[in-house]
């Protein structure tokens, strides 16, 4: 693939899914957090466009795609960002001339023009794809897999009595007659075709794969899948297809199971846990990336600012971060929303829908977060810049009368970017269990914002009853739990890679 074919292809895509958006009856919604994905997105694909033509650069990324764990990491995290894009792109279906005529008959309003109208309910992509999962709303808490609700209430019988019972889920189990004969073997059978489903996709997938690389390396198909299988391969594909595997089997469960059933249980007001769970993945994306996009203009410049100019610089910039870190972070974050929510109750018209204020808190949210922690990476590039400006090649060029912002693009900023991807890489995984944190106290995202944070807020609610509700805390803390440790993974090998100092050690 040529220079630049990457970032041709993601603009093809873009523009694939605008005239789609543009053709399709419905009105597309941009919020502030998808305008920022997509830049960010862009800045990604052009800068692995800009490294394919600097083999400096590729040669560290080679040895972290080399590694069967980091790759496995990618593949996790692939999955995660593939969820969040798709909960990204969020528009506003139009509404049938039906409905329209019935809301304006309701309501006693004058018959509504022949423009189109469109529902005041903000849809992703996600939320088309989850569709039959979304609309399963039952009445209250249900277990996982389970037939009925979890509490009992009062049930009306055929003859007019009333009895005490676990009333009948309308979405879960409703396809079977006696459940407590059939479900367990319906739940069988659906996983052993969901199993069956799974790998039947994915070796269609890796087969495809293998004659593609096979035809690229000029490789028979035999002698291709043999070094696969021995593991005689420049990339790990070994280990890419059995992460992949579990991928495609747990897409598969989702999709025999999670239909017929709630496979993570429901919630207090009956929304479907595992469809909470998706739409919790783009919040935490959003708070790990745009915290860091917004973190890094700070600390790049003014850790560089003060280690190559010292002096009353160096003091000043030393003054502002000590004194930030003297402020407790959760008070001034607290200080802040209160702020952003103030100011959103007081202008009630710039906003049309929840989610347009929701998300406005949740940029917010990063960009206070951001602002709380350039401090640590400032500190690193400040002693980093105050070394490299004593090595001899910035005297000389110093000494010959090179500008400082010559010296500082040319010579400081490239020596010092290993760090810089380094720490981004690892906040990451902090940022998202900091939104976790800030939503249990409560300044976190809006509370009608679905997050991992919100989902352990309103379970340990539930911790003290008996028996206890545990599948809301237990399916955010797993799927928080492998978004961070991948991030983690990933991390140490992008450490292991960039950083000089591991180099020479090994």
């Amino acid at each position: 693939m040529r220079r630049g074919t990457g970032l041709f292809v993601f603009v093809g895509v873009l523009v694939a899914v605008a005239i789609g958006l543009w053709l399709a009856p419905i009105k597309p919604v941009l919020l502030w957090t998808d305008l920022l994905i997509y830049i960010l997105l862009f800045t990604l694909v052009s800068f692995f466009s800009y490294v394919r033509g600097k083999p400096h650069l590729v040669s560290p990324w080679r040895q972290v795609l080399s590694r069967p764990l980091a790759m496995i990491s990618l593949v996790v995290l692939s999955a995660y960002v593939l969820v969040g894009l798709l909960d990204s792109v969020h528009f506003r279906m139009a509404l049938a001339p039906q409905a329209v005529a019935q809301t304006a008959a309701e309501n006693a309003e004058p018959p509504a023009d022949a423009a189109a109208h469109y529902s005041v309910e903000v849809l992703s992509l996600l939320d088309v794809i989850a569709n039959p999962i979304r609309r399963q709303v039952e009445k209250s808490y249900s277990a996982p897999l389970a037939a009925h609700l979890f509490s009992k209430d009062t049930v009306e019988q055929a003859d007019g009595s009333t009895v005490r019972a676990y009333p009948r889920l309308q979405y879960g189990g409703a396809h079977l007659d006696d459940p407590e004969s059939q479900r367990t073997a319906d739940i069988t059978q659906r996983a052993l075709t969901a199993v069956a489903m799974g790998l039947t996709a994915w070796l269609l997938v890796v087969l495809l794969w293998i004659a593609y690389l096979a035809r690229r390396q000029e490789h028979a198909f035999a002698r291709q899948l043999s070094l696969i299988v021995t593991g005689n391969t420049v990339l790990p594909w070994r280990a890419i297809f059995s992460t992949l595997a579990m991928v495609f089997l747990f897409a598969a469960l989702v999709i025999k199971l999670g239909v017929g059933y709630h496979l993570l249980g429901t919630d207090k007001v009956g929304n479907d846990v595992l469809y909470l769970s998706f739409k919790s993945i783009r919040t935490g994306l959003v708070i790990g990336t745009l915290t860091t996009l917004i973190m890094l203009p700070f600390a790049i410049l003014l850790g560089i600012m003060a280690g190559h100019f010292r002096g009353w610089v160096d003091d000043v910039i030393q003054y502002v971060y000590t004194t930030l870190n003297s402020i407790p972070g959760v008070l001034l974050i607290a200080a802040a929303i209160l702020s952003v929510d103030v100011y959103i109750a007081n202008n009630p018209g710039l906003f049309e829908t929840v989610i347009e204020r929701a998300d406005v808190r949740l940029l917010f949210l990063c960009m206070i977060l951001g602002i709380t922690s350039w401090t640590g990476l400032c500190r690193l590039l400040r002693g980093e810049t105050l070394k490299l400006r004593e090595l001899d090649y910035i005297q000389a060029a110093t000494a010959f009368g090179v500008g400082n912002m010559k010296i500082i693009s040319r010579h400081i900023l490239p020596n010092v970017m290993h760090i810089v991807l380094i720490a981004v890489v690892l906040d990451f995984s902090g940022l998202v269990l900091a939104e976790a944190v800030l939503s249990y106290v409560g300044v976190g995202v809006d509370p009608s914002m679905v997050s991992w944070g919100n989902m352990i807020n309103s379970a340990r609610l539930e911790m003290a009853r008996e028996p206890v509700v545990w599948w809301s805390l237990v399916a955010a803390f797993w799927f928080m739990f492998v978004l961070v440790l991948a991030a983690n993974l990933f991390s140490d090998a992008v450490r292991d890679a960039f950083d000089p100092r591991v180099g020479l050690a090994n």
